[in-house]
Parts: structure tokens; sequence; C-alpha cells
């Protein structure tokens, strides 16, 4: 196995911008630096607005404090890793206008 190919997904922390019950699940707008997007708040059913958690492939594994959660994004951010987590939105799904 070549290692170097492996590639790995992280956790990324993020803020609770907003929340919502659909009754069946609970979803955010979560921040991530200048980014924002959906995820589920399924393993977090403590978290509110306004909390730090860390995202993995769209669901919120857990809550962080903010310190932990600014140092850790600014280590992903100087290692790199930011750009391959966090893609800009597909252009055909943005808004037009």
């Amino acid at each position: 196995m070549d290692l170097g190919a492996v590639s790995v997904c992280l956790a990324i922390p993020g803020k609770i911008l907003s929340s919502e019950d659909l009754g069946f699940a609970r979803t955010a707008r979560v921040q991530f630096g200048g980014t924002v997007r959906q995820c589920r708040l399924d393993f977090v059913p403590e978290a509110s607005v306004g909390d730090y958690v860390l995202v993995h492939v769209g669901f919120a594994l857990t809550k962080i404090d903010e310190q932990e959660a600014q140092r850790t994004f600014q280590l992903l951010k100087e290692m790199g890793t930011l750009e391959e987590e966090l893609p800009p939105p597909d252009a055909s799904s943005e808004p037009s206008g």
C-alpha cells in the first residue's frame, strides 16, 4: 500500500449559526471561517446556536470550546488542508442573480 496516496478526511471546527428541527433530524448552518455549510446535529443533540462543533462529512461529531476550535482551525489553515476539506461550493449550486 502506497501511504503517499492515502487521503484522510478531517473533522473541521465550526460555529453553529442557526439550527432547525425537521422532526426526524436537526440540521444547522455552520460557519467555517468564511464558509457556511449545512450539517446534521444527530450526534450532538445538546448543541445549540453559538456552540462550536467538529464536523466530518456533514455531521457534527462533538462540541468543543471556542479556543480549541480557533486553534484547530488555524492549524488546519497553516497546513493547507482547509482547501481540500472545504472546497468552494459548486458553481452550479450557487444562486443566480
